[in-house]
């Protein structure tokens, strides 16, 4: 399957200190909408909604239905359950959060020569992606083994022994400390000089060995959001938001592997391999969005994102402890010894996907007396083309290996996403001051192959309740995830990856002030 094409041909072409892998393309376009709670209590709708400082961040026409200002915060909760299933094994953990929606400001000008005319602006911060999480699975497996994809890498890397263990290495976060711990090495078979792992003896022999990987990761991506949108007429609403998205993502992740047999003569007793890993930068994007009001209850909404054009630096640090067998020996190392004991840092440019939306609205006694309003429902259609992300260098002059390596990577990401439609649906009845509100989203599996299974499924409802300028809204929004987790990939042969399931309960809560 092209999910399990082996990147290690490019890595070894360009001295850097994370190889990005086809997970990094879809980290930042493949999430649930983030809004306010009355946002997310209807599902997420806002393609052709409007009234409300998530459009900023869907489709900024709909700050054009602000003829007052408004200030807005949106603080949230957010309790997750994992669930991997790996080799038929299933294991779990859990994962709180605490972090912040949609909060700003939004000012809202009449035109006095025209009262049905109007334009409004707003400068709106969103936590647009949580990263926060726990993975954890563990089986046992006498198929393949996490130290082989070390020892394709250097066999296949053309380089030496001697040209790997240096200061200043071109493998330094795989191979040279998988070498210098002696997890792989090259032995003489037949004659034939190869590279083999040391828990490939047991796999040889028909043992297992025992896998446990846990990945903890944190942080998030962020936006700050300046909207503009004018009014015609109270007929058609023109906006744009200029984007300035914010990433801070950070990972850990653990692999052990042991051998179960209880034999103490076959070379190999376990390893650990440890990578820490951080990505931040800014980056710029463009959101342009029109609302059209046929007839008065009827509302309709197109929307489109350009890709966020994002400047990141990555900074890497691994570690290998080794335990060998006949003889008894332990050897540990961390790949700073390998980049003259410095952190690993790659700077690059990552580009995600564009994103068409269209939304349609009916409103129930719309009429210009906001508060004779009864209610609405909306939907939206999303359309997002994964397989468009793009990396490339972000050196002035660029070197060969460096620009083949990206056309590999991006080679790689075309053969394994494809585009997805995402649906959200939602409404909403007033009864005088109080609100109340049902909503469903359902993201698609952005995977071209049929066997890795990947989608997103959110229930939504909330209260809220408005009166003399003053609103409050609570919201909770359940999602199921089902996603997939790939510890390690090899060329000769058809990977293992976990099945993860993750259920989400957020509360959501948006208190604001009209003035």
């Amino acid at each position: 399957m092209k999910i399990f094409l082996s990147l290690f041909l490019i890595f070894g072409l360009i001295n850097i200190s994370q190889a990005q892998i086809p997970e990094d393309a879809i980290r930042y376009s493949w999430f649930p909408h983030n809004g306010s709670a009355r946002n997310m209590a209807t599902g997420g709708v806002m393609g052709s909604l409007g009234g409300d400082i998530t459009a900023a961040f869907v489709n900024p026409a709909g700050i054009g239905f602000f003829k007052t200002g408004e200030f807005v915060i949106t603080p949230y909760y957010l309790s997750q359950t994992n669930k991997a299933n790996y080799r038929e094994n299933s294991t779990s953990a859990d994962q709180p959060v605490f972090n912040i929606g949609p909060t700003g400001i939004i000012i809202g000008s009449p035109n006095r020569n025209k009262p049905k005319n109007s334009s409004a602006f707003s400068i709106a911060f969103n936590q647009t992606a949580n990263f926060k999480n726990t993975i954890r699975y563990r089986a046992s497996n006498n198929y393949s083994s996490f130290s082989e994809q070390f020892a394709e890498e250097f066999a296949k890397s053309g380089y030496s022994i001697n040209d790997v263990l240096t200061t200043n290495s071109p493998l330094p976060y795989t191979s040279a400390p998988a070498l210098y711990t002696y997890l792989i090495d090259t032995v003489s078979i037949n004659g034939i000089v190869q590279v083999k792992a040391a828990p490939e003896y047991l796999l040889d022999s028909g043992l297992s060995v025992m896998q446990d990987m846990e990945k903890i990761t944190g942080g998030g991506m962020y936006e700050i959001a300046f909207a503009f949108a004018g009014n015609i007429n109270d007929k058609l609403y023109l906006g744009g938001t200029f984007g300035i998205p914010l990433v801070d993502f950070k990972s850990k992740t653990t692999f052990t592997e042991s051998d179960l047999s209880g034999d103490t003569s076959n070379r190999f007793s376990s390893f650990t391999y440890t990578d820490e890993y951080r990505s931040q930068g800014a980056g710029a994007n463009l959101k342009l969005g029109v609302i059209y009001r046929p007839k008065d209850y009827f509302r309709i909404g197109f929307a489109v994102h350009t890709p966020s054009f994002m400047s990141l630096t990555d900074t890497r640090t691994t570690l290998i402890a080794t335990q060998l067998e006949n003889p008894v020996k332990n050897y540990s190392t961390d790949s700073r010894i390998f980049t003259n004991n410095q952190e690993g840092e790659s700077r690059y440019l990552q580009y995600t996907p564009w994103k068409l939306l269209l939304g349609a609205s009916y409103v129930f006694r719309e009429v210009e007396d906001v508060k004779k309003q009864r209610g609405f429902i909306s939907a939206d259609i999303e359309y997002i083309q994964h397989r468009g992300s793009r990396f490339s260098s972000n050196n002035e002059e660029p070197t060969g290996d460096e620009k083949n390596y990206y056309k590999a990577l991006n080679n790689v990401v075309k053969d394994i996403y494809k585009g997805t439609f995402n649906f959200r649906v939602g409404g909403e009845l007033k009864f005088n001051v109080i609100m109340a509100r049902l909503g469903f989203a359902y993201y698609g599996n952005p995977y071209k192959e049929e066997a890795l299974k990947a989608n997103q499924l959110l229930l939504s409802g909330g209260l809220g309740y408005r009166n003399k300028g003053f609103f409050v809204d609570l919201s909770y929004v359940h999602n199921t995830k089902r996603s997939i987790d790939v510890p390690y990939r090899l060329e000769d042969r058809a990977n293992s990856f976990a099945e993860l399931k993750q259920k989400t309960g957020q509360v959501v809560a948006t208190v604001g002030v009209k003035f």
